[in-house]
């Protein structure tokens, strides 16, 4: 609860009650025994909350968003940090390289703050050696068979970055661009609103797309990513977050104790290059049947097809009750930290990758080496190679539309359960 649920209550002069501004004891004195009871009552609540959450103002003044200077591209362009923080503490670090998620401090069950997403260290660390830690993927997200695909009966090629196939928008994709940043500033919340310009012909895709993304991280502990994307020509769209979440902390180790809820009955089934077959089946019976809560370890030895490097590369298709509603996605919580993340989304399918490399394949900060899953990433998407299966959820966006998704992460804290609880 915040003080800004009492924006009716001038908390430093006086306060409202039935529309009458009472501004002193001395005032709830004249009334009768029984009011003069309930107006102390009330002003005793109203000094507690301003000792302990402060005034709305003061609350205010705990957010902040600051910029300093993070580098410059091989390509000579300026890049920058932004620190986001909430009132109660948490705090993201976006750069404008990539639109990407740098890092995001949480508490733990004793309020200890850890970074809880894999990062590199330095810019030219992210342009030459990252795994799309953090990153804004687009102009699509995922994979695209062959490399091409077929839109208003003109084919369509692009780069082929996945062997045969094409995926996260190309050589150099949305996650490898200068985003241009505006900050925001709300009553609960800071945000940065960032743009991008896709020319038409860029990695191959028709139309010159206008980007946004909009991150705000609000007083409930909610960080919201919402995107939104218009174009002058018919192509196709779909964009995600690249984030690999170690909720123990990003330097503490793998994930693999983790405990993952996911709201999926069905995922779907994926060849050797894993390009969807087609077909969707059901999650009963497989280790890919998070309904309930499981360790991501628990059962990761079933997993034998080589296509998934020894984890999961999974697309789950999410239930809805309504085709683009923000609903439950998943939730994470670590056991050690007792950190929690729970996830919500308008988007139809989600990711879940696993951080398959070999052990010290990619590094961070102060030259930590990353062990084989690190992290998780839960990216939720349209599926990969929509625009080659007409049964799936339409990823074209065509010129006067306007491309919109909302996907949301609840940070929390869950004390461990006692034996015999």
């Amino acid at each position: 609860m915040f003080v800004e649920s009492f924006h009716n209550v001038p908390l430093c002069r006086g306060f409202l009650i039935g529309g009458r501004l009472y501004s002193s004891i001395g005032l709830m004195q004249k009334q009768s025994p029984t009011r003069s009871f309930l107006l102390t009552l009330l002003w005793l609540i109203n000094q507690h909350l301003l000792v302990h959450l402060g005034t709305a103002d003061q609350v205010s003044s705990k957010m902040s968003i600051t910029k300093t200077p993070f580098g410059t591209t091989k390509e000579g362009e300026a890049v920058d940090v932004f620190t986001l923080r909430n009132a109660n503490g948490l705090t993201a670090k976006v750069l404008t390289y990539g639109a990407i998620i740098y890092s995001f401090e949480a508490p733990d069950q004793s309020g200890r703050f850890a970074n809880v997403t894999a990062n590199c260290e330095s810019l030219i660390d992210y342009q030459q050696r990252s795994p799309c830690f953090g990153a804004l993927i687009g102009r699509y997200a995922n994979r695209i068979a062959g490399a091409k695909f077929t839109l208003d009966g003109q084919e369509i090629s692009l780069p082929k970055n996945a062997g045969a196939n094409h995926i996260h928008g190309g050589v150099r994709g949305f996650n490898n661009r200068v985003w241009t940043a505006q900050e925001v500033r709300r009553e609960d919340a800071v945000g940065l609103k960032l743009t991008y310009a896709s020319k038409d012909g860029e990695e191959g895709y028709p139309g010159t797309l206008n980007c946004t993304v909009l991150y705000e991280l609000n007083n409930r502990n909610e960080w919201k990513m919402e995107y939104s994307a218009q174009t002058d020509k018919p192509t196709v769209v779909n964009l995600s977050n690249h984030a690999y979440w170690n909720l123990a902390g990003t330097q503490s180790g793998t994930v693999l104790d983790h405990i993952l809820t996911l709201n999926a009955e069905t995922y779907l089934a994926a060849d050797d290059s894993l390009i969807p077959t087609g077909s969707i089946l059901s999650v009963e019976g497989t280790p890919l049947d998070f309904r309930t809560p499981h360790a991501i370890g628990e059962r990761m030895d079933r997993i034998t097809d080589k296509q998934f490097g020894g984890g999961y590369d999974h697309c789950f298709v999410l239930n809805h009750q309504k085709l683009g509603d923000l609903t439950f996605c998943a939730k994470v919580k670590d056991p050690k930290s007792g950190r929690t993340m729970e996830l919500l989304t308008t988007e139809p399918g989600v990711q879940l990758f696993t951080a398959n490399f070999a052990s010290g394949a990619f590094t961070g900060p102060n030259g930590y080496r990353y062990p084989k899953h690190l992290g998780l990433c839960l990216e939720t998407q349209h599926f990969p190679d929509s625009p080659n299966h007409a049964g799936f959820p339409s990823t074209i966006l065509r010129p006067g539309q306007n491309y919109h998704a909302v996907t949301i992460h609840r940070f929390g804290v869950e004390a461990p359960k006692q034996p015999g609880t």
